[in-house]
This record gives C-alpha cells, sequence and structure tokens, in this order.
C-alpha cells in the first residue's frame, strides 16, 4: 500500500481509525465488536463503505469521498435539503429489517444514566441543579418504543454528502436493534435549529419530546468518557452547551 503519510483520525484507549491514502485501517481490540460492524454494514440499505479485507485486530475500509454534514462545536455547512436528505436517509435504515442483536435495553441505560448523573455532582464537574433538570429531561428517551434497525451513533460527522445527496454513512460499530428517536437526536445534537429540516425529511408524526429527551441523556451520559479519552465536552456548542440549553 503506497502513500506519503498516514492520517490519524480518531486514537484513545478502546480503538484507532487511521487513513493511508483510499483505505481507512480500524484497529478494535475488542473483535465482537468488529462482527457486529461488518454485519450491520452488510445489512444497512443506506451507502456504507466497502470492506476491503480484515485480519484482526485490523479492518480496511475504502474511502468515501465527500464533505461531512457537520462537526459537533462548528456550524454545519451543509443546506437545509442536505439535513432533509439526512432524515431520509435515515428513514430508509429505520424502515429495514434489523439485525438480529439489541443495543442497551432501557434499564440499562436507566442505570448508567443515574451513575453517570451521580457521578457528575459528585465529582464537581457540573452543577446539580443542571444535572437534574436534564434527567428529569433524559426520561423522555427511556419510554418504551418499537426497535428498528439504528445506527447507534449517527453523528453528523458519520454523514458524508455531494452537494445535497447523501454518499456515506460511517462508523457503524453500534449498528444493532435499537429506539429510532436515538439517532434522531445522535444526529441534531447540538444542532436543534436544523431538528425540523430533519423530521421534513424522515416524515411521519415524531416524538419531539422523545429527542429532547436523548439529547439530555446522551450528553449526560458522554461527559466523562469523552472526558477521559481526550475529548472536550465543554468546548462551545457540544455536550455540556447542550445540556445548558435544553436544562
Amino acid at each position: 500500500m503506497d502513500a506519503d503519510e498516514v492520517e490519524v483520525v480518531v486514537a484513545h484507549a478502546e480503538r484507532a481509525t487511521l487513513r493511508v491514502g483510499d483505505v481507512f485501517l480500524k484497529i478494535d481490540a475488542d473483535q465482537a465488536r468488529v462482527d457486529r460492524e461488518v454485519a450491520a454494514m452488510a445489512l444497512a440499505p443506506v451507502p456504507v463503505p466497502r470492506v476491503l479485507w480484515r485480519q484482526p485486530p485490523v479492518l480496511a475500509l475504502a474511502a468515501i469521498h465527500g464533505t461531512a454534514l457537520a462537526r459537533l462545536g462548528t456550524p454545519s455547512p451543509a443546506s437545509p435539503a442536505a439535513w432533509a436528505a439526512s432524515g431520509a436517509t435515515l428513514r430508509t435504515l429505520h424502515g429495514a429489517p434489523p439485525p438480529e442483536w439489541s443495543g442497551p435495553s432501557s434499564a440499562e441505560l436507566r442505570t448508567r444514566l443515574d451513575t453517570e448523573c451521580a457521578a457528575l455532582v459528585s465529582g464537581g464537574l457540573l452543577p446539580a441543579d443542571l444535572v437534574r433538570r436534564n434527567r428529569a429531561l433524559a426520561e423522555a428517551a427511556l419510554a418504551p418504543r418499537p426497535a428498528v434497525f439504528v445506527h447507534g451513533d449517527l453523528q453528523p460527522a458519520h454523514v458524508l454528502l455531494e452537494g445535497d445527496e447523501v454518499v456515506g454513512v460511517l462508523d457503524w460499530s453500534e449498528g444493532a436493534q435499537g429506539d429510532p428517536l436515538a439517532d434522531l437526536a445522535t444526529l441534531t445534537l447540538g444542532y436543534a435549529d436544523r431538528l425540523p429540516d430533519v423530521l421534513a425529511g424522515y416524515g411521519g408524526d415524531v416524538d419531539v419530546d422523545g429527542i429532547r429527551g436523548w439529547w439530555s441523556l446522551r450528553s449526560l451520559v458522554a461527559i466523562r468518557w469523552l472526558m477521559d479519552h481526550g475529548f472536550d465536552p465543554f468546548a462551545p456548542g457540544c455536550e455540556v452547551d447542550v445540556l445548558r440549553a435544553s436544562g
């Protein structure tokens, strides 16, 4: 494989992704997670990276050329039509036969949420009233809903565009059966003003309070993990600002 340089896309204690020319190399010590990722991509009815080869612990994927829908903490360069197209892509995914495996249950999420809320307050990371208000909002995310095929980590950086068309959806390691509102919330986390465009493309009646609940839940449970893995949830427009806007 000839390349002028190796780009480190992301690297932390759990996994790393490198770009070498037009190939992405994902290195993950959890091979069961990689198994699920490859299987989810094979089932997904939306544009996904092509698997070139796999030699544990490395998975090689062909690069998809495009522009990210957005990157949390920065303004989105994408048009309303592109956000609507992302919603339509998500509707296609949610309407497909799901994988056999499931993501975290509501009971598991509730336990993790309560643990993280307590740690955020006891560790002095966030004011107790801010955590309490967002914990109350997060309850709407825990309501029972029919499970569908979800991406599981559909950050807008994982959606690639050419113009207003979605040409790739990346990072399927959390693909599973789950709550469709979680995907809609992750896609619009930090971009609440883009939610109407996404829902216009997604179509149908959607529980917006449930999406807002997921904004709070996802932010609360992510803060300590992000800090432990070299990310900054306190950066402008990121998770802590989402909590302040919600709570």
